[in-house]
């Protein structure tokens, strides 16, 4: 009706336009346009306002230090060298277009590995307003860098940071903002996390001028707040741990004339504890220092092994030694006459195979063990993991 076919026309506010008025804009924008120099050169800073969606974030590995995420990476600057006048408001392009056009030279400083999606195009959107702001979106998946301090493990939390800006322009030719300011330029759905040990409570953000001999650049920061999850560990590590310490006490009830099954008892549990501590270990990288889950496996292989010193035979080997030196004289008081055969009150008969150190052993050592497990998570549970890295 208006002398145009469907196909070949574009609808904007209820007119139509033809399509090569557009092809028509969009040559005279590349006219003359040189893509080798930022938007003002010569003249003011090139502000690039950039925000982060987070479409999936993880895994973390502690052993390696990093973490992993996919996002968009949206950067938006005004160069007013594509301003243009036309029935549309905003051109919609590929990404054919966006080599033809500057863009911001940013890179990732502490990724170690970056990967732009390319199937089954690249993954990039392009677009540009009447009054030369461009938008330019990219899908990323960034393999980063996330330094550690495991003194609390398990009970730890981590500010894993990623570090973005340009990578040959100063701060003052480009500087780098948030779009949305430092709450909401971050967006990370709780559907998009894929963590089986932390909890992402929170990210924060901020602005940085990094200093180098080439001279200061404006870096964008954020740290993602990481919670590790306590579960895991207290199934395959504590409980077994507090099993063995109270199986390492039944030595403690068992005859003291039965040197082996003390002695059995005793090594077993010794050797459980060990095979335990090394399978604890594995998950971790190999520091020097020493972790929160290593305090309390010290605590209980000292329990362990106290109780396997208990059961030594010195005490039955030293009163065979005694019966057989007949030479010496028997120093042994009598018994009262009360106690005696054929007194008025009956014998007390003697526990066999009980001896003082038993007695107090099975009460002092479940009663110090209780007030070590109360003080050690009363320590590590009442402090905020992330107060240290938040």
């Amino acid at each position: 009706a208006h002398g145009c076919s469907a196909p070949l026309c574009i609808v904007q506010g209820g007119g139509k336009v033809y399509s090569d008025n557009i092809t028509r804009i969009l040559d005279r924008l590349l006219d003359g346009y040189d893509n080798r120099l930022r938007p003002g050169s010569g003249g003011g800073i090139t502000e690039v306002k950039t925000d982060i969606f987070v479409t999936s974030f993880g895994p973390v590995s502690d052993v390696e230090m990093e973490y992993t995420m996919d996002m968009f990476f949206r950067q938006m600057w005004v160069d007013e060298r594509l301003k243009f006048e036309g029935p549309t408001e905003i051109l919609r392009l590929n990404n054919k277009m966006v080599d033809k056009i500057w863009t911001p030279d940013t890179f990732f400083r502490n990724s170690k590995k970056s990967i732009s999606h390319n199937m089954t195009t690249p993954n990039k959107l392009f677009r540009i307003m009447q009054n030369g702001t461009v938008l330019y979106t990219m899908r990323l998946t960034i393999n980063a860098e996330c330094p550690m301090s495991l003194m609390n493990f398990p009970m730890d939390g981590h500010a894993c940071p990623l570090r973005f800006g340009s990578f040959a322009y100063t701060s003052s030719e480009i500087k780098f903002t948030w779009r949305k300011g430092l709450r909401a330029s971050v967006e990370c759905p709780k559907e998009s996390m894929s963590l089986l040990q932390y909890d992402l409570v929170g990210q924060t953000l901020s602005s940085e001028i990094m200093k180098l001999n080439t001279g200061h650049y404006s870096v964008q920061v954020v740290h993602f707040l990481l919670q590790r999850k306590l579960g895991y560990y207290l199934i395959q590590t504590y409980i077994p741990l507090i099993m063995i310490v109270v199986l390492s006490q039944v030595s403690f009830w068992i005859n003291k004339e039965s040197v082996p099954a003390r002695t059995v008892a005793g090594i077993t549990t010794v050797l459980t504890m060990t095979t335990l501590s090394i399978s604890a270990r594995q998950s971790l990288p190999k520091v020097s220092y020493a972790t929160a889950m290593d305090w309390f496996i010290a605590v209980c292989f000292a329990f362990v092994a106290s109780a396997l010193s208990d059961s030594s035979p010195q005490g039955g080997l030293k009163r065979r030694n005694h019966s057989v030196s007949y030479s010496e004289p028997d120093d042994t008081p009598p018994l009262p006459v009360f106690f005696q055969q054929g007194s008025a009150f009956p014998q007390i008969p003697q526990l066999a195979g009980t001896s003082p150190i038993d007695v107090y052993a099975r009460v002092l050592f479940p009663l110090t063990f209780a007030l070590f497990n109360l003080v050690y998570w009363y320590i590590y549970l009442a402090k905020d993991p992330l107060e240290m890295v938040g």
